[in-house]
């Protein structure tokens, strides 16, 4: 008997807090997790390795002329199948001579941008300045600051 005048065992039986099971399934959260985040690292490997290949297949595209980061070069298909670069868009040629396959801007690190997707990421980066010239602006302050991150 305890000072309770109960006995322990009947306080606490062995399987009244099966801490096994609450290890098990701690174990078995933290596991999920680490799944989920090991299946995320290999979609962006997977796309990392799409875009390098679509890169490596852009760089052996014909173009007759010196290609330089930060300008838009679109892509035709000549009659053969030869794919090619112009600097003329399709609206700059009126009626394009060849099948229009895609534009694409050139990046400083020499990757390829498509260009549907440049106007999406140059917003993105453009909130995000705007966001740092804000935080940057505010004063220091010690409790929790959200001045800036909403509209």
């Amino acid at each position: 008997m305890s000072w309770t005048g109960v006995s322990p065992e009947l306080l606490c039986p062995p399987k009244c807090f099966p801490a096994d099971d609450f290890v098990r399934a701690n174990a078995c959260n933290k596991l999920t997790v680490i799944a989920e985040q090991i299946r995320y690292l290999q979609e962006q490997a997977r796309e990392v390795l799409d875009e390098a290949k679509r890169d490596a297949d852009l760089h052996h595209v014909a173009c007759n002329l010196v290609k330089k980061p930060g300008n838009v070069y679109y892509m035709y298909r000549r009659e053969s199948g030869q794919r090619y670069f112009s600097i003329l868009s399709p609206k700059e040629w009126g009626t394009s001579p060849h099948e229009f396959l895609g534009a694409y801007k050139l990046q400083h690190d020499m990757s390829w941008m498509p260009l549907e997707d440049v106007e999406r990421r140059d917003a993105e980066f453009n909130l995000l300045d705007r966001l740092l010239s804000r935080q940057a602006a505010l004063s220091p302050c010690t409790e929790p600051n959200f001045q800036g991150l909403t509209k």
